[in-house]
């Protein structure tokens, strides 16, 4: 998790579209009646997919409050 913690959120972008890409493979595999690799791969990509949604989220909040107080300074700035 600190490893995605570290990515910026381009990069969390390009991991959960590889993952997403592992994980249709993995499903198609599963529909088809071949059994995956490692079965307990899928949960763990789901679980990593949610991490990185999360992460992405807070880091665009967190970029949204830092706006907000910039916005907030400017004008008061601009009304002295």
């Amino acid at each position: 998790m600190n490893e995605l913690k570290g990515l910026s959120v381009k990069d969390l972008g390009e991991k959960m579209v590889q993952l997403r890409k592992e994980l249709m493979k993995i499903n198609t595999q599963i529909s088809t009646g071949t059994v995956p690799e490692s079965p307990g791969k899928v949960k763990q990509i789901k679980k990593t997919i949610a991490r990185i949604k999360m992460i992405s989220h807070q880091k665009n909040n967190q970029s949204t409050r830092i706006n907000e107080k910039n916005m907030e300074v400017i004008s008061k700035k601009a009304d002295e």
